[in-house]
């Protein structure tokens, strides 16, 4: 069934309440372990994004199957923190960044398995606000109807990574490496707002009458 959710909890077509339970429907409830390749790409990312979906991640490639994470990563801005990174790699996921400021704004998930896609395009970033309490549109589309439109998660990441963009791939054992120097420490760091998050107030003064 393709589902479309307004989060949080303002409206849905179906039985999922937001971005959480579409995710939970194509990594957990519609998924068999280990099949296939998990995908999420997000311009943000912070710890409390992949909280639900760490074990998840970790269970699906300790019995056979594969995932990749693609995050936007800057050294002049806070778009995805070394926390999260950290995590995915201690799953198992390959996580790759992309070094253009502000360039990645898509915001996909889903899996490639041996009965089909999975597709999610969601407005709400791989962030805790973004997940559960931002207000965020999303789009499940199911595996008939990713067959019929002809999409694979093969060939879009294939083409994805054939931009001549700058890719970086952190890992564990170089903390020193390029890549993580395109991450932001949420520990150390007050975490700065997504565009999703900011709110501009403006004030206009005048003369009393």
């Amino acid at each position: 069934m393709i589902e479309f959710t307004i989060h949080p909890q303002v409206y849905s077509n179906g039985s999922s309440k937001g971005l959480i339970s579409l995710l939970e429907r194509a990594w957990v409830r519609e998924h068999r372990l280990g099949d296939g390749h998990m995908v999420l790409m997000s311009g943000f990312g912070n710890y409390n994004g992949g909280v639900r979906f760490y074990d998840v991640f970790k269970n699906h490639i300790d019995s056979g199957g594969t995932a990749t994470a693609i995050f936007g990563g800057s050294t002049s801005q806070r778009l995805t923190s070394k926390e999260v990174v950290e995590q995915m790699l201690k799953c198992g996921v390959d996580v790759r960044l992309v070094n253009r400021k502000r360039i990645l704004h898509a915001k996909c998930y889903g899996s490639e398995t041996s009965q089909g896609n999975i597709l999610i395009v969601s407005s709400g970033n791989f962030t805790g606000p973004g997940m559960s309490q931002n207000i965020e549109g999303s789009l499940f589309l199911d595996r008939d109807t990713t067959r019929n439109m002809g999409f694979r998660w093969s060939d879009t990441l294939s083409a994805f990574m054939n931009q001549k963009w700058d890719y970086y791939r952190p890992t564990l054992s170089d903390r020193s490496a390029p890549a993580w120097k395109l991450l932001f420490d949420e520990i150390k760091q007050e975490v700065t707002l997504d565009d999703s998050e900011d709110v501009t107030m403006l004030l206009v003064l005048s003369h009393a009458q």
